[in-house]
C-alpha cells in the first residue's frame, strides 16, 4: 500500500511540473505575443489557474482522505465556501508579508498580489484538498511529529520546499519589483524549486 501511494504522489508531482510547462506553451497557441517576460501577469494568473486545476482534479480523482461518514449537499457547499475563503485569505496573508519584505505597496501592487497567488496554489490549495478548512489538522501535519500518513509527509515537503523556494528566489538580490527579469525569472527559480525538492524527497519516504 506504501509503494502504492509513493507511485501516486510521483505521477502527482509529475503532472503538477507538467502542466507548468503547459501553461508556458498552450497559451502561445490561443494569444498573440504571449511571453513569459513579456506578458508574465498573465502568465502567473494562466499557471497558478493549472496547478488549482490539476491539484482539484488529482485529490479527487485519488482521494487520499476518503472518509466513512457521509456530508450532506450542504455540507459540501459550506466547507467549498470555506475553502475559497481559506485560500483569498492566504493570497492577502502572503501580498501583506511580501510588502513587509520590500515589495512596493502601491506601484506594481498587482505583481506582488499575483506572486502572491501562485504561492497560494502551491501551499494553501494542496492542503485544503487533503486536510480541508481544518486549522487543527493543519497545525498537527506542521507540527513536529505531527503526520500520520505518507500523503501529509508529502504536503509537508511540498509546502516548506515552496515558502524555501520563494525565500531563496529572493535571497541573491533586494526585493525590487521594478526590474521585470527579477520578477519573472526569480520566480520561476522559485516554482521550480518547489517542485524539485517533493520530488526528490519521495525518495527519503520511500526508505
Amino acid at each position: 500500500m506504501k509503494d502504492t501511494d509513493i507511485k501516486r504522489l510521483l505521477y502527482t508531482h509529475l503532472l503538477c511540473i507538467f502542466s507548468i510547462i503547459l501553461s508556458v506553451f498552450i497559451p502561445s497557441l490561443f494569444l498573440e505575443n504571449f511571453s513569459i517576460l513579456e506578458t508574465h501577469l498573465t502568465w502567473l494568473c494562466i499557471c497558478s489557474g493549472f496547478v488549482t486545476a490539476v491539484n482539484l482534479v488529482l485529490y479527487l480523482v485519488v482521494k487520499p482522505n476518503t472518509s466513512s461518514k457521509r456530508s450532506s449537499l450542504s455540507h459540501k457547499v459550506t466547507r467549498f465556501l470555506k475553502c475559497c475563503i481559506y485560500f483569498l485569505m492566504s493570497c492577502f496573508s502572503f501580498h501583506v508579508i511580501f510588502v513587509l519584505y520590500g515589495a512596493p505597496l502601491i506601484e506594481l501592487a498587482l505583481e506582488t498580489f499575483l506572486f502572491a497567488v501562485i504561492l497560494s496554489a502551491f501551499t494553501t490549495v494542496p492542503c485544503l484538498c487533503l486536510l480541508g478548512p481544518n486549522l487543527k489538522a493543519w497545525l498537527r501535519v506542521f507540527s513536529r511529529n505531527g503526520v500520520t500518513s505518507i500523503w501529509e509527509n508529502s504536503l509537508q515537503i511540498t509546502t516548506i520546499s515552496s515558502f524555501v523556494g520563494a525565500w531563496l528566489g529572493a535571497l541573491p538580490i533586494p526585493l525590487d519589483w521594478e526590474r521585470p527579469w527579477q520578477m519573472t525569472v526569480e520566480r520561476k527559480r522559485s516554482i521550480c524549486r518547489s517542485l524539485h525538492v517533493p520530488c526528490m524527497g519521495l525518495s527519503t519516504v520511500k526508505r
